[in-house]
């Protein structure tokens, strides 16, 4: 299995059919073996994620692990399987994003596309700002504290 890094924030828009470029240092850090193709689902924030076909396969070995007899399990696989779509690039390196996640994430015209190391999220650019000024808040004792803990063997 290839190493994923995804990094970087970009500004792009969606086309009218739903589709958006991709940017490229995304794309190319893709693994070989997603053969051009992604996994995207509803995010827990109003935004929208995507997974190689790695990511996703091993994400589905999680889900199988869990029992859909527990309700509390049953209703986790749903939500984060239901809205599920495989979606492969074009020849010009745009996806197709299903209606129901664009209304989801409340995209309408503008994304921001973020590299969140295993993982991509695009978001509604005003709604990303409104996170990152309520929930995504991380003060310095807390940097600190956490890239310590990436140093420790």
């Amino acid at each position: 299995m290839d190493f994923i890094s995804f990094t970087g924030e970009y500004n792009y828009s969606i086309d009218a059919k739903g589709r958006v470029n991709m940017p490229a240092p995304l794309r190319k850090a893709l693994p070989d073996s997603s053969e051009a193709t992604v996994v995207l689902t509803r995010g827990q924030m109003e935004n929208i994620v995507v997974y190689s076909l790695d990511e996703w396969k091993k994400i589905q070995e999680g889900l199988n692990k869990l029992s859909t007899i527990n309700p509390l399990h049953r209703n986790f696989i749903r939500s984060l399987t239901r809205y599920a779509s495989i979606c492969k690039f074009d020849s010009q390196g745009r996806i197709a994003i299903p209606p129901n996640l664009l209304e989801y994430a409340k995209i309408k015209k503008d994304v921001a596309i973020i590299g969140l190391n295993t993982e991509i999220e695009i978001w509604d650019p005003e709604l990303l700002r409104f996170h990152e000024q309520i929930d995504f808040r991380l003060d310095q004792a807390d940097f600190e504290n956490l890239a310590n803990e990436l140093r420790r063997p």
